[in-house]
């Protein structure tokens, strides 16, 4: 086929025209976006670390915006890719779980729920993964600090402490939740203060290093009032669930008109289980979407989430695992039991029907074999139990031995 002149020109035109079109200017959503100010939460105007409704909003989002968080690493810190474990001693741990907003959701009334959908996560490029002494799931273990400091991309993490292990991102907001209402402070205090009286581990409101000040400092108008943020509670909070990735939707009830919504704490990938009590710690900037489902907080009383394929992306390609059943040494009583009548369980070598125990040993188990198998030392095989293993309930109804099973993903250690 011959074009004539014209057409030759039209086509070129057309060409041309397509060839250096922009779409870069075309806009079909509206933006929040929420910033951050300042090196640490206590000189930003947008954080906050305490959980109280007289909490002021620093922003305002109708439902199907996007909403693009900037948010901070879980301590706070000031621990950087050169960091020692000398400087995991200097963590003020007053300070942790800074929270960026809360975000006011126009509409939202309390008894509604509201249902976030996360879109996106990108990370900072460093992140780190933190064994302080006195906290972890085996606390009675490791006494010394440790720190891993990891090179983020989108792709994978790696650090200079563990050599040869390489951990895929899978992104997830650590803390994100809403803020509590006036009857569920009350409420939520007192269930806790009543667990402190038993011996048990409840942490009281702490002025020290709290923000935002003027409500929740040491001369804050709510002081003795404001919920530490360490405790997942309904409203959400330091959930850390590593499936929440992104395309899910998580489903919070409204406690206050508006919601009072807020994420921080995010992290760059996680075992189920959190073992070491750090996952790959990250500051990142999150966007999600809101959305409000009128009066469903009726059904929607605590936190839930819902999905798709996500889950399957989750899974290893190769692992290895061990099954672990609620057996211990005689004369040990594990930190999770000291509150309770330890001498009566100080001499058995097992315990009935208890997860907390069957985890303890499966866990246990797998550090022994990441140490014998794969070189680590017993601090790198707690992280990386922490960051890549999953813990399991397997059955909880095989008395007296219920089992729970760690499963460690095989490709991290692959070149």
């Amino acid at each position: 086929m011959r074009l004539s002149p014209l057409s030759g020109v039209l086509l070129a035109a057309c060409l041309t025209q397509t060839a250096f079109a922009d779409t870069t200017s075309v806009k079909t959503q509206t933006v929040v976006e929420v910033t951050k100010q300042g090196a640490h939460c206590e000189q930003d105007p947008n954080c906050f670390n305490r959980y109280h409704p007289n909490i002021k909003p620093i922003a305002r989002a109708n439902p199907g915006d996007l909403i693009i968080v900037h948010t901070r690493d879980a301590l706070d810190s000031n621990l950087n890719i050169n960091s020692q474990p000398k400087d995991v001693t200097a963590i003020d741990l007053n300070l942790v779980h800074p929270m960026t907003g809360p975000i006011h959701i126009e509409g939202a009334k309390r008894g509604d729920v509201l249902a976030v959908t996360l879109i996106n996560i990108k990370p900072d490029e460093y992140g780190y993964t933190t064994i302080v002494p006195g906290f972890g799931f085996l606390a009675d273990k490791y006494s010394e600090p440790f720190v891993a400091n990891w090179k983020l991309n989108r792709m994978e993490a790696v650090s200079e402490q563990l050599p040869g292990v390489r951990i895929p991102m899978n992104g997830f907001m650590g803390s994100v939740g809403v803020l509590p209402g006036e009857p569920e402070v009350q409420k939520w205090l007192e269930r806790e203060s009543q667990l402190a009286k038993a011996g048990g581990v409840a942490l009281p409101p702490e002025p020290t290093g709290a923000r935002p000040p003027e409500i929740c400092g040491p001369n804050g108008s709510d002081k003795g009032h404001c919920l530490r943020t360490i405790p997942p509670r309904e409203n959400g909070g330091n959930m850390d669930v590593k499936q929440m990735v992104e395309g899910t939707t998580l489903l919070l009830p409204c406690f206050i008109d508006g919601c009072g919504f807020f994420i921080g704490d995010v992290h760059y990938a996680q075992g189920d289980g959190e073992v070491a009590g750090t996952a790959i710690e990250m500051g990142a900037t999150v966007t999600v979407k809101a959305e409000i489902r009128p009066g469903m907080a009726s059904v929607v009383r605590q936190p839930m989430f819902e999905g798709g394929s996500q889950l399957k992306k989750l899974e290893p390609d190769r692992f290895h695992a061990v099954v672990g059943y609620p057996f211990k040494e005689a004369g040990e009583v594990p930190p999770q039991w000291s509150y309770l009548d330890s001498e009566k369980i100080k001499p058995l070598t097992q315990l009935s029907n208890d997860v907390t125990m069957a985890a303890r040993n499966s866990l246990l188990t797998m550090i022994e074999w990441l140490q014998s198998e794969k070189g680590l030392t017993k601090e790198q095989a707690y992280v990386v139990t922490s960051v890549a293993c999953d813990l399991r309930i397997s059955n909880v109804v095989d008395v007296p031995n219920y089992a729970v099973t760690t499963i460690c993903p095989l490709e991290i250690f692959d070149n």
